[in-house]
């Protein structure tokens, strides 16, 4: 255990001297791969320089999906009734070795439920535990946070290619059919090797806590910020305005409503197979609103919700250039090319959890990657052999691999938590090098 904690806090210390700001990363990232572009797709400079800035605007919506996601998931988690579940989950860490290993396993097991809610919920759970559990390693803390995102999600119910090779009418449905969760999602295979993981890396958590005189603990000045949130007092005047504005008329008028939208649209799309992420934005919106009471609390609420989304909106769209670039270039063919070269029947659904991991990397959004990567997967699959479930569950497993060591969707939670991406990484490295060696074993015997 302590030659873990060493590596992990010499990790620690290379990447707080060599690795800069998440945005520098952003930046390097869209470099390299405009050099990937060039010199290995043989791609005009003028053409990727045109791929780049038009892609910045490709995934706008998708963008604002994501801010969604924060701000409602942060709202409904500034409501009383969401922040007392927390304390009673923080309350649950008896030690700082305790409170990393119950933060691992609370953030893997809500990504397993919906990725946007472990990625709000965990951030939240960060504020308690540390304010219960002040001599607990905050580095560490919030890099187990963020294990959901890297460890779960993709193998969960808010599983982006799965689910979508599930729905009726996919786009790919006319070359491999309609493929039922219980032969991705609920076969004894993904079931199975997502409590190995959960398991493995819960004691990897509790593991990697240093000693007490080598802990990091939380900066008096962030925990200050860290503050509780203070609803607005009720005003003693009472003009027609403000009795609208902090009373609770309106909040459950638009709650009901809102529940019978949501009702609606369930009953009318399947039942929960009708969850998408717009769908999920607008629960969390509805139950915010009810569960704050008035629109004064909500507005106060908002604005403190809203200071965490200047990552998103900074950073997104880079990300969007990049993925302009793989788009427009050949570069995704280029890689996927390469893998399947090395491939034979067996190894393939290892090759792919590999490549799927090294273009996620660099285009963090499994579901537009999926769009782009898919064909030629199960082009190359059918050749082989290969079944089309492996190939999805391959793929879903190595898109969510390589977010432990990408600061994209580490954005909102480094915004709650007041850290860089550096301050967390070298954490996050050691239980990357322990993850992936442990799940491409996996594959290679799946295969």
């Amino acid at each position: 255990m302590e030659t873990l904690v060493r590596i992990a806090e010499g990790l620690g210390r290379f990447s707080a001297r060599f690795v800069p700001s998440s945005f520098a990363i952003a930046v390097l990232l869209s470099l390299l791969t405009m050099g990937l572009a060039m010199g290995w797709a043989d791609a005009a400079p003028a053409k990727v320089v045109d791929a780049w800035g038009g892609g910045f605007w490709e995934l706008l919506s998708f963008s604002m999906q994501m801010a969604l996601v924060m701000f409602t998931g942060y709202l409904l988690a500034l409501t009383g009734p969401v922040r007392a579940l927390l304390v009673r989950v923080a309350g649950l860490a008896r030690s700082p070795r305790g409170a990393v290993a119950l933060m691992a396993f609370v953030s893997m097991a809500l990504a397993y439920i919906n990725w946007g809610l472990s990625l709000v919920a965990s951030a939240m759970l960060v504020r308690f535990v540390v304010r219960r559990r002040p001599d607990v390693d905050y580095r560490l803390l919030v890099a187990c946070a963020y294990f959901g995102l890297g460890a779960t999600w993709h193998s969960g119910l808010s599983a982006s290619a799965p689910l979508l090779v599930a729905t009726p009418g996919h786009f790919l449905e006319k070359s491999m059919g309609v493929l039922p969760i219980d032969r991705t999602l609920f076969s004894p295979f993904n079931v199975g090797l997502t409590l190995g993981v959960v398991g493995l890396l819960t004691l990897l958590a509790w593991a990697l806590h240093p000693r007490p005189e080598n802990t990091v603990r939380v900066d008096p000045a962030v925990l200050e910020k860290l503050a509780d949130f203070v609803p607005p007092e009720r005003p003693r005047e009472r003009s027609p305005a403000l009795w609208l504005d902090h009373s609770r008329a309106l909040n459950v008028v638009f709650g009901v409503l809102g529940l019978v939208w949501l009702g609606r649209h369930l009953w009318l799309n399947g039942g929960w197979r009708g969850l998408n992420l717009n769908v999920v934005n607008f629960s969390f919106l509805v139950l915010a609103v009810l569960l704050h009471g008035t629109p004064a609390r909500l507005l106060k609420a908002s604005e403190e919700a809203a200071s965490v989304l200047h990552g998103i909106v900074l950073q997104f769209p880079l990300y969007a250039g990049i993925y302009g670039i793989f788009k427009a270039t050949g570069l995704t063919d280029r890689i996927g090319e390469l893998f399947v070269s090395l491939s034979t029947r067996e190894t393939f659904p290892a090759i792919v959890y590999l490549y799927s991991g090294v273009v996620n990397y660099f285009v963090p959004s499994g579901g537009s990657k999926w769009a782009i990567e898919a064909p030629y997967l199960l082009n190359a699959a059918a050749t082989l052999g290969v079944a089309p479930e492996k190939v999805v569950l391959a793929y879903a497993w190595g898109d969510m691999a390589t977010d432990l060591i990408q600061p994209f969707w580490a954005l909102p939670l480094l915004a709650v938590a007041r850290l860089d991406f550096k301050d967390i990484l070298g954490f996050l490295l050691v239980a990357f090098g322990v993850y992936l060696p442990t799940v491409t074993l996996a594959f290679f015997l799946f295969g």
